[in-house]
């Protein structure tokens, strides 16, 4: 990114910080933030007049307040009860929503501080916790088809285990499509446990590294939806497959309209969170014959899909990259693409 670039692109962000608090309609209505979407400024220690670093999820509600947001989605892990209630107490001044991010249990032993979390994201007033199975990319993580299936059993181990604590407390659990199950996989896993308060994250844009249509995916996993990450995505060719990035709503490829409405005809309930991740693009080796360790039935016609797809909607210029600005740069561009996200919500999907 050029510098008059970086100072266009961040004059909305310097204006967006000095908005005083004010009322907003009901919260439901608009867009909220995933907490990743602050990947550089959560928990930063960089020192930033413009961008101090969010130590907790009060510092986020008060910042997404602000820009108008409508809720968040955190991470409740190490909450105190005393925190818990702040968090609430906060939110309901606010009116704003709260979703909280939780581990699983991997084993029975697990179970009593699984159950610590939930009791206190239901004290904060969070009635849904997303969730992931694997924490890493199932094309990096797992190199052979035995690991894959040994991940699928423990992962059903894990949400059994979760499923009588959620009923006890009401609150519904989310298990994302994190780039580690194909659509009809997770929908499989949903199946098995059969519980109504076991559903889905429905992530936009994360299965395109499975040489998945979004469209198809968002389909698939409607009817278990239970919550969302929006993002937007871009597409460009590499040596050893295609890179894959997450860019400002409505500067990608995805038919964010279409897959809104999507998710309201099934969930009309249903919150829509930002997840715009500021970072370099991802590499998807899709070329590359260590990528298909894990896979079966993926069709040739799906791959030249996905590889038509990528030549098809090559970006205007190269993909956004951001490693090469300083800690303070970083901080503007990423609270610059949330900004412009959260307008497009409001213009273009109607979430406001």
């Amino acid at each position: 990114m050029k510098r008059r670039q970086f100072i266009q692109k961040t004059a909305l962000g310097f204006t967006a910080l000095s908005l005083p608090e004010f009322s907003l309609p009901m919260a439901s209505t608009r867009m909220g933030i995933v907490v990743h979407s602050y990947a550089s400024r959560w928990n930063s220690k960089v020192q930033s007049a413009k961008y101090p670093g969010f130590q907790n999820a009060v510092d986020l509600l008060e910042h997404c307040h602000q820009i108008g947001a409508g809720g968040i989605q955190v991470v409740v892990k190490d909450w105190s009860l005393d925190f818990a209630q702040k968090v609430r107490d906060r939110r309901e001044k606010l009116g704003l929503y709260v979703e909280g991010s939780i581990g699983l249990p991997k084993k029975p032993e697990d179970v009593a501080a699984f159950e610590n979390e939930v009791k206190n994201a239901r004290e904060a007033g969070a009635q849904i916790l997303r969730t992931v199975c694997s924490g890493g990319r199932r094309y990096e993580v797992f190199h052979s088809a035995a690991a894959f299936q040994d991940f699928k059993k423990s992962s059903l181990v894990s949400l059994q285990l979760a499923e009588p604590i959620l009923r006890k407390y009401k609150v519904k659990l989310a298990v994302e499509n994190h780039k580690d199950w194909r659509a009809k996989e997770l929908v499989a896993a949903l199946k098995q446990i059969n519980s109504e308060w076991i559903g889905a994250t429905l992530d936009f844009g994360n299965n395109i590294a499975l040489l998945e249509d979004p469209t198809e995916v968002v389909q698939t996993l409607a009817p278990y939806l239970v919550s969302t990450h929006i993002k937007d995505m871009a597409v460009e060719e590499y040596a050893e497959g295609f890179l894959l990035s997450e860019v400002p709503l409505g500067k990608g490829i995805l038919d964010l309209p279409k897959l809104v409405g999507i998710c309201q005809q099934h969930n009309p309930n249903v919150t829509f969170s930002l997840e715009m991740i500021t970072r370099d693009p991802l590499m998807i080796p899709c070329l590359n014959s260590d990528y298909w360790a894990t896979f079966e039935g993926i069709t040739g016609a799906e791959f030249a899909q996905t590889l038509q797809m990528v030549k098809k909607n090559k970006y205007a210029s190269a993909l956004p990259r951001v490693s090469q600005l300083t800690p303070e740069e970083r901080l503007a561009v990423e609270e610059n693409n949330i900004l412009e996200s959260l307008k497009y919500s409001k213009e273009k999907l109607g979430l406001k």
